[in-house]
């Protein structure tokens, strides 16, 4: 009885074992689903984050071919604008050529036609001053004294304008010069007048600069003739051309490049001077500060100073004061520093 249950003891025994290594496998089993299924939920979860990536990936495509879209149909209008305006731009240029052809029949029509019968006038008029002077009253010697004084102020005007007109349409064709030799010719050319007028023209340190020879030349002319016109009696006349490179923001109140160089040429005189505020209204075509039978000329002068300034991409201003003087300044861009003489 003894053996038999010891045998039963000992089957328990491996039966009790059999079930707690069942209850460890089973444990064990137990964790790896649970690793599993938290695997698994990670998974779900990373699926879905790719899948809303993807969805905004997809979006953010659609929108990318929709500006993609916008912007060939804007590229296709600009095309087209650009082809509009390039048409455009050949049909001005044909009608520039037709309207430079026109202003330069124009010119020849002024110097050649207009002028003839203002020479013939002023030309009898004086013959008949001078071989019938003796027949005439001195109502009628007046009479044609004005005439010729009218004929002759008719064809300045005509010059002068046939002067303004070449500034718009001459061919533009700059060249590096030394300013002292245009101031020399220009002198040369005034002899008369600077020597009527005891005039003493100082100039210094001229800039060698790209400008357009002729028109300088006529800008020149006239800016002197205008301070010889407008001396004061009181005193000699005495007229200062100097220049110096000077940086864009060295100039106050004036929209310059400030890294950039100009030419800053100033033209002053100790005449009659005028009102501060004409100092826009000089530069107007046809206007005259003083009345004809004070001081001659057609009011073109100035204005076509302006325009050769602007020719050379320039600005020019005026200052004045009434019985002391007048300045002209203008400046002038450089593409790099010139030497000066």
């Amino acid at each position: 009885m003894a053996i038999v249950d010891k045998s039963l003891e000992e089957e328990l025994i491996l039966v009790r074992e059999e079930l707690d290594f069942e209850k460890e496998h089973n444990r064990k089993l137990f964790a790896e689903l649970i690793v599993a299924r938290n695997e698994l939920s990670f998974q779900k979860d990373e699926q879905g984050k790719r899948a809303a990536e993807l969805e905004i990936a997809n979006v953010e495509l659609v929108f990318q071919n929709d500006e993609k879209e916008k912007r060939a149909a804007e590229l296709s209008i600009a095309n087209i604008e650009l082809v509009f305006q390039n048409v455009e731009k050949e049909k001005r240029a044909e009608e520039l050529v037709i309207i430079n052809a026109e202003l330069l029949a124009f010119n020849y029509i002024s110097s050649h036609d207009l002028q003839e019968p203002l020479r013939k006038i002023q030309t009898l008029s004086g013959r008949i001053l001078e071989k019938e002077t003796q027949n005439l009253s001195d109502t009628g010697k007046d009479y044609f004294n004005r005439i010729q004084s009218a004929a002759g102020r008719m064809r300045q005007l005509i010059e002068d304008l046939l002067v303004y007109s070449r500034t718009n349409i001459a061919e533009r064709k700059f060249e590096s010069i030394d300013l002292n030799k245009i101031i020399d010719e220009v002198k040369v050319e005034l002899r008369d007048n600077i020597e009527e007028k005891h005039a003493i023209i100082e100039a210094t340190d001229m800039c060698v600069i790209n400008i357009i020879p002729f028109q300088f030349r006529q800008l020149m002319h006239n800016l002197l003739r205008n301070a010889l016109k407008f001396s004061s009696p009181r005193r000699q006349l005495h007229i200062l051309i100097k220049s110096s490179i000077i940086k864009g923001n060295e100039v106050a109140g004036k929209k310059f490049a400030g890294a950039k160089s100009y030419c800053h040429i100033s033209v002053s005189d100790n005449g009659i001077g005028f009102e501060p505020e004409y100092k826009d209204r000089i530069f107007e075509v046809f206007q005259k500060l003083h009345g004809r039978d004070k001081y001659e000329g057609t009011g073109i002068g100035l204005s076509i100073v302006k325009k050769i300034v602007e020719n050379h991409n320039g600005i020019i201003t005026a200052t004045g004061r009434p019985n002391e003087g007048a300045t002209f300044d203008m400046y002038f861009p450089m593409a790099d520093f010139p030497r000066q003489f």
